[in-house]
């Protein structure tokens, strides 16, 4: 006989409300915010000391972390792998991944990963586990993932995200967002203190080695902000002599990428010429030896290198320290690091020198595989002895797709000084 015509309707809208509570429940479980923690199950390697040479030819740019790990970053995943000079990129160590949140940056601070997500989530994780360390919220970035294909932009400067030790010795990581500065310790992420900015009109610079965030900011005069890392207190609004609207800053004689850094460059001041600096204590103090573009600061000394060599001066008084005339013509520095100048030949050599003496450390050809040697230098990283930089096609195309900007799927070179 069946159901009356009015029942059958009933049935028939229950039974379709059933089947979408049940689509719902299944898009919520393929859909519903996750986080995925894939710790280490291998034994913690060793800390490798591979000779000077190029070591790996690798797709994504890594972060060297104590000399054991490689961490590298994707859109919605930060992972490890190991052995720190193995010839390419491997089964992952460790994995966190977090949905549908992107990457917005990563930094190392010793066995500390830390992560900001475009959700304004600041996740820690142990670099020798994996596990999630603590998790606090912090501004939220402009965008989430904004990296090309390797990743580089995310893990070798990447944007309102800076660790570095304060003036006592603590280590402090600063998130920035349009509308505050929030700073967390590095240990177990308290919030140590949060300030309200307008990010339209300033931009963040690093910080110093006397334990100060460095800010620009343009939004009434333009002034280099100087704020104490552990407190968040203004310890001083400095305007270098002629500044303009324009007025930039950059940071050299850093410990790291932006942090921990002894000396400072403006431009848009003083007749738009390049202006260096001594930062660290209470107003920066004029370094001439650091105003050409290009030169770099390691403890005292500063190197440049120009079509006649490369020289070495005292920071303080000029004085030269040391001088090479060996250099091909057209040789630049390529990055630098605590101990050591990497600079790059026109044939693409790497020559590696001690910044106290100006003698070689290494020299070798920064080639892999068949390769060769026509490419041009990308952004370039350099940490615990090693050298990465991620090699483009000539001419350089900055508004080509990947496949045309990058030299090979396996763009970035890792080497060994």
């Amino acid at each position: 006989m069946g159901f009356p015509k009015g029942r059958r309707f009933v049935a028939a809208v229950v039974a379709a409300l059933i089947c979408v509570g049940l689509v719902g429940v299944v898009v919520y479980r393929v859909l519903a915010p996750a986080e995925v923690v894939t710790p280490a199950t291998a034994a913690l390697p060793p800390v490798a000391d591979p000779e000077p040479k190029v070591v790996a030819r690798l797709p994504v740019a890594p972060l060297i972390v104590e000399g054991r790990f490689r961490v590298y970053a994707a859109t919605r995943q930060v992972y490890a792998d190991s052995p720190v000079d193995g010839r390419s990129r491997n089964t992952p160590y460790w994995s966190y991944r977090r949905w549908p949140a992107q990457v917005s940056g990563v930094v190392a601070n010793g066995t500390t990963v830390l992560s900001r997500w475009s959700d304004g989530k600041l996740v820690a994780l142990d670099a020798l586990t994996g596990e999630v360390a603590w998790q606090a919220d912090g501004p939220e970035p402009a965008e989430g993932w904004t990296s090309r294909r390797t990743g580089a932009d995310a893990v070798w400067d990447p944007p309102g995200l800076l660790a570095a030790r304060d003036a006592a010795g603590g280590t402090v990581v600063v998130v920035s967002g349009a509308e505050r500065l929030n700073a967390f310790a590095v240990a177990d992420g308290r919030e140590l203190w949060t300030v309200e900015v307008d990010g339209s009109c300033r931009s963040d610079v690093g910080t110093t080695s006397a334990g100060q965030f460095v800010a620009v900011d343009r939004c009434a005069e333009p002034v280099v902000e100087f704020r104490d890392l552990a407190t968040g207190e203004p310890a001083d609004r400095w305007q270098p002599p002629g500044a303009t609207a324009e007025l930039g800053a950059t940071l050299v004689g850093c410990a790291a990428v932006r942090t921990n850094c002894r000396g400072l460059r403006t431009t848009g001041a003083d007749g738009d010429a390049t202006r260096g600096w001594l930062v660290g204590g209470r107003a920066p103090r004029p370094a001439p030896a650091l105003d050409p573009v290009g030169a770099e600061l390691d403890g005292e000394r500063v190197v440049t290198v120009t079509d006649h060599g490369a020289v070495a001066r005292s920071v303080r008084t000029g004085e030269e320290l040391w001088r090479r005339g060996d250099l091909p013509t057209g040789t630049r520095i390529l990055a630098v690091q605590p101990g050591r100048v990497h600079l790059l030949t026109p044939m693409r050599g790497l020559i590696t020198l001690d910044p106290s003496t100006g003698a070689e450390h290494s020299r070798f050809a920064l080639a892999a595989g068949r390769d060769g040697v026509g490419w041009a230098p990308g952004r370039a990283y350099a940490q615990d002895g090693y050298l990465a930089v991620e090699r483009l096609k000539e001419p350089v195309a900055p508004d080509a797709d990947d496949s045309r900007y990058f030299l090979t799927p396996e763009a970035v070179v890792l080497a060994a000084t």
